[in-house]
């Protein structure tokens, strides 16, 4: 019959991959779309882009690489019945999860500080830029219709219309909070499967000393030991 303890094992160790498989992906293709420069067709993907250049997508690619070199020293303390490699791989996993968690820390601190951050952000931006994001949250100007001054478009007609309507930090600010916070939840997720594996790396650790230590009894008993 299986080891359950080991086959609870494997399952959060192919888990703990998936993360990291997840991690690389979401970083690489986010900076590939920053690479590319693409000029946004509506406010809220300029929102996001613009968001995504505050992230710390190479920090990210660097912890997926720890999962998946963690990953590989997972296997022969699979295989192996020795506690040695598993003891390493549980600090290195140990490691990795607390990189996610710092990572999801980075995130988190980011989404405190939104409208402040994003202030010198909106002034750098386009008119053109501008003009998608008032459009897509209905909103004039960034604090208020003169500070920064609007762009006028069909939202911002004139001034006098301006005035009337919300600045955008607001709406932008809702927006950013609730996009990044789905993000930063991801990654302490990622960073809680890691926390599953290490424990079902203790659970292991304790099995097998278990095991050694019944070995060792029927050893001396003169047993042919079973496991």
């Amino acid at each position: 019959m299986a080891n359950k303890v080991l086959v609870a094992y494997v399952a959060a160790d192919i888990l703990f991959v998936i993360m990291g498989a997840i991690m690389l992906g979401f970083s690489v293709i986010v900076k590939n779309i920053l690479a590319a420069d693409k000029a946004p067709t509506d406010g809220t993907e300029a929102v996001r882009n613009l968001l995504y250049a505050k992230f710390p997508l190479t920090a990210g690619i660097v912890n997926a690489i720890f999962y998946f070199i963690t990953f590989l020293f997972t296997i022969p303390a699979i295989v192996m019945p020795t506690r040695g490699w598993l003891k390493f791989s549980g600090y290195m996993v140990l490691v990795t999860a607390l990189f996610s968690l710092v990572i999801g820390l980075d995130l988190w601190i980011l989404t405190l500080s939104v409208k402040e951050q994003f202030t010198p952000i909106w002034s750098a931006q386009t008119s053109q830029v501008q003009d998608l994001m008032q459009t897509a949250f209905a909103c004039c100007g960034y604090f208020n219709s003169t500070s920064p001054a609007f762009v006028t478009d069909s939202t911002c007609s004139s001034p006098a219309a301006a005035a009337l309507i919300r600045g955008c930090a607001a709406p932008i600010s809702s927006f950013s909070n609730v996009f990044v916070d789905d993000i930063f939840t991801g990654v302490f997720g990622m960073a809680g499967i890691g926390g599953l594996l290490i424990l079902a790396t203790s659970c292991l650790l304790k099995d097998r000393k278990e095991r050694e230590r019944f070995r060792y009894i029927d050893e001396k008993m003169g047993a042919t030991p079973s496991f």
